[in-house]
């Protein structure tokens, strides 16, 4: 563990640093003695060096990339001796960008970490989060459906705790967060990725975790006519099918070098087929000793009324899972990534920039598995763990569904920017930057899912069965006595299968943003002086619609006349079936039990089909739920949208910073300091619509499900306003040539999501038996607010070599909590109990403090010119609020993300020939608190996901100067990302996702 007082030092107080003393006051405390003197430490870059990703003045953006980090300058570049080698060897490809990041790394003013494209055309990784997790403190998040990494951790920080910016710029997302999900972002024609740990002022000061600044190319970075193609096509192993990805980049300046342009287009489609098996959620609740295995009692009426008798009182502390199931999930993600950027260099003072980013990211997902229900009033002989666990256990007349959905989800984005940079003259650069942009979520007439359940209850429902045999990451739970009415051979038997109910639904989502930064700079000497102002308006707009608002979902629930229940169709059409997936070894390395398959069948055919069936309130329909209160229904499945979830955000924030650089000397040991500090103020309003349940009735047809039925819709908004002041200091101190030591002292703050701050809390209509719930947000959060320390030694101790350590530590206030509380609204009678209803709501409030501590430590290693080398980091981090899943009710509080970490990237790189493996390993973390199903009676329930390792190639051969042919093979070790509740039995999900190949060619001129 390391200790606060390592950190900082002679400072008292942590809020001392940061309030009381102001940068200058800090800086001449830390170096009184420094004479401050234009210096350059040999064997270093020099701190002006034009390196296209901190360029500064127009000059310096109009120099070519070719020239300025091109490897023929970088490579030549002194070394730690301070002098050039006669008849050094001039590398390229990945060991010039591995010096390229090296030199930004060593410069940098605060802690930066790059990525930097190996040649026009030609980024590391085909994934920009796959990238980013090879620097040290930087992990990744991956859809569990698809496999692809999409978002990334920063020191255990992530999310909406990183800002994403697109050249210096925000970037508008129709999510409702503040993060970006990395595989909307083509990699192909990146220039270069840069992470700053520690915040610069004159660029943003919104990210805890990290500020990632996507670089893309530009005309005048490579002067002249430029071309670089690609295509590959991808294969991942279950699928079954190539996909392809194509690309084009075409670049060209012209009127004596005074006009740019460049135009890039990309397409990629990935096509996965994942094997899942979950528990939607593991709720806490009490059960009764009558519940229990090898209970005596003659009956067993589980009751919260302290007046019965003591066997059927609800006593025992305890947790079950809502819902088990498996599915298989194949999709299609498909991928347009275009840019247009044009340049005006008409001299070496002026350079106008005009760009436009556009995406559009389709994801297409066919989902065929089956669930079962479980209520814990009607669970008998449970066995509980020490824990409190039901680890085993029946349940009476347990439903069976086998579901199928049609998913799709669109996010479009565009981005148009204008930049201006004019050299006064010597001392002094203007820059002016605005943008607008605009992002969709599911435009137009999108469905986002069609779903569609279908199985048998009632008189056919079964005693099932229910075993938990090991951990998580080992096993999954097993099911007995499944089938109707207990009879395994009949599991899917079309025979004994009936309709059970219709979901639509549909979230659309707009963003649009707004934006203008302003920044002036002024150098003299050893001097450099910046002041500035960023203004951005952001404005969010979100809406729900689907079939649970008006209850068109329960139309023919019921199963049909062989389950008993008096609604409902069966046998359906034999028609609608498509076939089946064995479940047999379907989670390979996993133990566990599972039914022989499920049912291959379309939703939307099986919604036709129910619409053919005629308007029931036109004829009598058998089969109908005219006693499941679906008013209205008149034959089409048709969404509703749901007052409670309007949303509208406006976000207007006004930033002003100042920064100074200085260059100086301790005795003899060059000094590079640098000071900062940033205002930002923030007015909110936020404009939602509430409504009250009135009424909850509960369905003949199908006894799990409910209908509620509200009040009048009444607008409701809130104003609410914020100001923060933002300080840095950096500081960096060569000792020797090849040594430097590092101290950064700064305040960060992140914003709440946009979709946090609504004004509502509200109750949906698809609501079930004992999982009542509802959620609402809070207009008037606050940001996090974090103090953040670092203190850092790195050894240059050869080209292209290094190892550093960084000790950081993270002081954050105002922690949003996300809790789960019981409350009844309104006096609603619950049907199933006679009482007044109780609904689990999820809330956010601004919560305690806490501390987040750590060590990276970074080596990279090139053997001379063999070729070979590696790179290898590790990040070691913990708090003082860790989870304690023993403290029942502990409300959704303790630091999340934090989990050790490692990385290790071997290579070869010579005579054309490269070849790369690279090993991720991710230590068990805290995601999040609330799971799918999160109903129960002891707060928001955690999601941890489980330790993860994987293995990636990637190999390239330059055919000609101008040719290659590359391939990837990802996920070669078949790694699976599996998750579970509060214990580690207590499995959330586990996904198989198999390995994916690609095989393409590169051709640039």
């Amino acid at each position: 563990m390391v200790s606060r007082t390592s950190f900082v030092g002679a400072f008292v107080s942590r809020r001392g640093l940061m309030t009381s003393v102001s940068p200058l006051m800090a800086l001449a405390m830390i170096a009184p003695g420094a004479a401050f003197a234009q210096t350059v430490a040999p064997g270093a870059v020099r701190p002006d060096t034009p390196v296209q990703a901190n360029t500064t003045t127009a000059q310096e953006a109009g120099t070519p990339q070719d020239q300025a980090t091109a490897p023929s300058a970088q490579n030549n570049a002194p070394s730690p001796s301070g002098e050039v080698a006669e008849g050094e060897i001039i590398v390229t490809g990945l060991r010039s960008s591995l010096q390229r990041n090296l030199d930004i790394k060593r410069t940098a003013t605060g802690v930066v970490d790059a990525i930097s494209a190996e040649d026009i055309g030609k980024f590391p990784d085909s994934n920009v989060a796959a990238s980013l997790q090879r620097l040290p403190g930087v992990s990744i998040q991956r859809s569990g459906a698809r496999g692809e990494p999409t978002g990334i951790t920063v020191r255990g920080f992530g999310g909406d705790f990183n800002t994403t910016l697109y050249d210096g710029r925000r970037i508008s997302t129709a999510t409702g967060g503040r993060q970006i999900d990395f595989s909307t972002v083509g990699s192909d024609f990146i220039g270069q990725l840069s992470v700053l740990k520690t915040p610069d002022v004159t660029l943003a000061s919104s990210s805890i975790g990290a500020t990632v600044d996507i670089q893309f190319p530009k005309p005048f970075d490579h002067p002249g006519f430029r071309v670089a193609t690609s295509a590959s096509g991808s294969l991942q192993d279950r699928a079954g099918q190539v996909v392809p990805t194509l690309g084009a980049l075409v670049s060209d300046t012209f009127a004596n070098d005074t006009l740019g342009i460049l135009s890039s287009f990309i397409y990629t489609r990935r096509d996965t087929d994942t094997n899942r098996v979950y528990v939607s959620g593991w709720p806490g609740g009490n059960f009764a000793p009558c519940q229990l295995a090898g209970s005596t009692a003659a009956t067993c009426a589980p009751t919260t009324d302290a007046s019965a008798a003591p066997s059927n009182r609800r006593t025992l502390t305890g947790w079950f899972p809502q819902q088990y199931g498996a599915e298989q999930q194949r999709t299609k993600d498909e991928r347009v990534d275009g840019r247009v950027a044009l340049q005006w260099h008409p001299n070496n003072d002026l350079m106008v920039t005009l760009d436009n980013n556009f995406s559009r990211q389709t994801i297409s997902t066919d989902i065929y598995g089956f669930g079962v229900w479980f209520s814990q009033e009607s669970l008998r002989n449970v066995q509980q763990d020490a824990n409190g666990t039901a680890v085993s256990f029946t349940q009476a007349g347990s439903p069976t569904d086998f579901t199928a959905a049609m998913n799709k989800q669109i996010l479009q984005t565009n981005q148009t920017g204008l930049n201006v940079k004019w050299d006064v003259n010597e001392k002094v650069t203007v820059e002016a930057d605005g943008a607008y942009a605009k992002s969709w979520l599911n435009p137009g007439n999108t469905i986002g899912s069609s779903n569609g359940d279908i199985g048998y209850g009632g008189a056919l429902g079964t005693n099932l069965g229910f075993n938990v045999t090991a951990d998580s990451n080992k096993a999954f739970p097993t099911i007995s006595n499944f089938g109707p009415a207990g009879n395994g051979g009949r599991w899917a038997d079309p025979t004994a299968i009936g309709s059970h109910v219709t979901v639509l639904q549909t979230q659309q989502n707009t963003d649009e943003l707004k934006q203008f930064r302003g920044v002036v700079t002024w150098k003299e000497d050893n001097i450099t002086l910046k002041a500035g102002g960023q203004y951005t308006d952001d404005t969010f707009n979100l809406l729900n619609r689907s079939t649970f608002t008006n209850n068109f979902w329960q139309a023919y629930a019921g199963y049909g006349a062989p389950s008993g229940q008096g609604s409902g169709i069966s046998p359906l059409p034999s028609s609608l079936y498509q076939g089946s997936i064995s479940l047999n070894n379907f989670i390979p390395g996993f133990s566990g039990s599972l039914p022989p398959s499920v049912l291959i069948y379309s939703p939307q055919a099986y919604q036709n089909y129910l619409t053919s069936l005629g308007n029931p309130q036109a004829q009598n329909v058998p089969g109908f739920n005219y006693n499941g209160g679906v008013n209205g229904f008149t034959g089409q499945f048709t969404e509703a949208v749901d007052p409670g979830s309007i949303l509208s955000v406006n976000e207007k924030t006004l930033s002003l910073f100042f920064s100074g650089r200085m260059e100086g000397q301790i005795g003899s040991m060059p000094l590079h300091a640098a000071f900062g500090v940033r205002t930002e103020n923030t007015r909110l309003l936020s404009i939602g619509q509430g409504r009250a349940p009135t009424s909850i009735t509960r369905s003949t047809a199908d006894p799990t499900l409910l209908s509620i039925a509200f009040t009048d819709v009444q607008p409701i908004s809130n104003r609410s306003s914020y100001t923060y002041v933002l300080p840095s200091v950096d500081l960096r101190l060569e000792v020797t040539d090849n040594l430097q030591l590092r101290f950064d002292a700064s305040r960060t703050l992140t914003r709440p999501g946009l979709s946090l701050l609504n004004p509502v809390v509200g109750i949906g209509n698809g609501q079930r038996v004992g999982a009542l719930s509802g959620s609402g947000g809070n207009p008037n959060l606050k940001p996090y607010l974090a103090d953040n320390f670092d203190v850092a030694a790195e050894w240059y101790y050869q080209r292209n070599s290094y190892i550093a350590v960084d000790l950081f530590l993270k002081n954050v206030s105002n922690f949003i909590v996300g809790g789960v509380t019981n409350q009844t609204v309104g006096g609603v009678i619950d049907p199933t109990t006679g009482r007044p209803a109780v609904f689990a709501i999820t809330a956010q409030v601004n919560g305690p403090d806490a501390t987040v501590r750590g060590v990276e430590i970074a080596w990279q290693q090139v053997f001379g010119d063999s070729g070979f080398g590696f790179q290898a980091n590790g990040t070691f981090v913990n708090t003082n609020k860790p989870y304690d899943p023993k403290v029942v009710g502990q409300s959704g509080f303790a630091v999340t993300g934090l989990a050790n970490s490692a990385n290790f990237v071997g290579f070869y790189d010579k005579n054309g020939f490269q070849f790369r493996t690279a090993l991720n390993w991710r230590d068990e973390y805290l995601s999040g608190f609330g799971q799918n199903q999160n109903t129960g009676s002891y707060g928001a329930e955690p999601t941890f996901v489980n330790q993860s390792f994987q293995v990636d190639l990637t190999s390239s051969y330059d055919v000609t100067k101008n040719f290659s042919i590359f391939g990837e093979v990802l996920n070669i070790n078949k790694n699976k990302q599996s998750t579970h509740g509060r214990f580690k039995n207590q499995l959330l999900d586990v996904f198989d996702y198999g390995r994916r190949f690609t095989l393409g060619a590169r051709y640039r001129f």
